[in-house]
């Protein structure tokens, strides 16, 4: 039942063409196929190992009148769907037609095997030499998307355990790691769960109920329930893609001064470095086997609820508590406004 890797992210909206090109040529992926039918138009993205099908029409309405532009399935390649499939069941997931399950809200994975392609198959696939009207190549921005580093998922209060446990039995991506995160008067549980291999990563997130309403209670209300929050893209070097991106017109998060001063005590390890994190605003963590550089977009979408995060690995595997909490932290700054 193992699952080895994530085969593909689709990704519906109603606005294709904005999506599209934000993709393209902000962060550097390349078109490389399209499929038209009556009821689904999709365009298959692709970015070093990463794979991302941007989908519309009449099959995705109902997804994005009740949940916006979200993520509506990430496909698992499977040892043997088969069996994953009567596992993720058994471990209480539900049905998602057939060859696929959903474990969490809307959200499904279809079970691919192990030498299925990177897009949905039964699809009328076209492939394509060129992207939109001002796409750029993906070898031409610097520090361009290498993979997909991790999901997070954002829970309804309650939710955590059961789906954190489904994960584990259901799909042998056990615990991680766990994390009670306090911001103010706010509070919310993290649980990271992860493959064997260390391919497939998710950090599941729930609000605390009996702390005041913080930006997960936001998320699962704007939403209409539990969802993807943020995909996290792998680059390898942040800095010059943070850059990149930022003058192609991505917008992302404020970093407040006083964080770098709090890093420079924090990892002193990193001092000469801290005046370029300042600058691209960048933010730091570190774990026993290294450090990571991390920042978060803000959403481009019209709800305001998918956004996503560069994120480059030095050695670190996991996510520490500052880690997380700067996501809260970013996040929670750009809900209230500016100070």
């Amino acid at each position: 039942m193992a699952v080895r890797r994530c085969g593909y992210t689709e990704l519906y909206t109603g606005d294709p063409e904005s999506v599209v090109g934000y993709f393209a040529s902000a962060f550097g992926f390349s078109e490389v196929a399209h499929a038209r039918s009556d009821d689904l138009q999709s365009t298959h993205l692709q970015c070093g190992r990463m794979n991302l099908i941007v989908s519309t029409g009449r099959a995705t309405r109902e997804f994005t009148e009740l949940h916006g532009d979200g993520v509506a399935d990430i496909a698992f390649v499977c040892d043997d769907p088969g069996a994953t499939r009567r596992s993720a069941l058994a471990a209480g997931a539900e049905p998602a037609g057939a060859g696929a399950v959903s474990a969490f809200g809307a959200v499904q994975h279809t079970l691919l095997p192990p030498a299925a392609g990177d897009r949905p198959a039964g699809r009328p696939w076209l492939p394509t030499g060129a992207g939109p009207a001002g796409a750029v190549p993906a070898e031409t921005v610097g520090g361009h998307v290498m993979e997909l580093d991790h999901i997070a998922v954002c829970l309804a209060a309650g939710e955590l355990k059961g789906c954190a446990d489904l994960f584990a039995t259901g799909f042998g991506m056990d615990r991680y790691s766990s994390e009670y995160i306090e911001v103010g008067t706010q509070a919310m549980e993290s649980i990271v769960s992860r493959n064997a291999a260390g391919t497939v990563t998710f950090t599941f997130l729930e609000p605390d109920p009996n702390r005041d309403a913080g930006q997960v209670d936001a998320f699962v209300a704007r939403n209409g329930g539990p969802g993807v929050q943020h995909l996290a893209f792998l680059v390898d070097d942040i800095i010059s893609s943070v850059r990149e991106v930022r003058a192609r017109g991505v917008e992302f998060l404020n970093t407040p001064d006083a964080y770098y001063r709090a890093v420079a005590a924090r990892l002193g390890a990193m001092t000469e470095q801290i005046a370029d994190l300042r600058d691209a605003g960048v933010l730091a963590d570190r774990d026993e086997w290294g450090y990571l550089l991390q920042l978060f977009t803000r959403s481009p979408h019209p709800r305001g609820t998918l956004f996503y995060e560069l994120i480059q690995r030095h050695g670190a595997r996991g996510f520490g508590s500052a880690n997380i909490r700067a996501l809260y932290e970013s996040v929670e700054r750009d809900r209230s406004g500016p100070e």
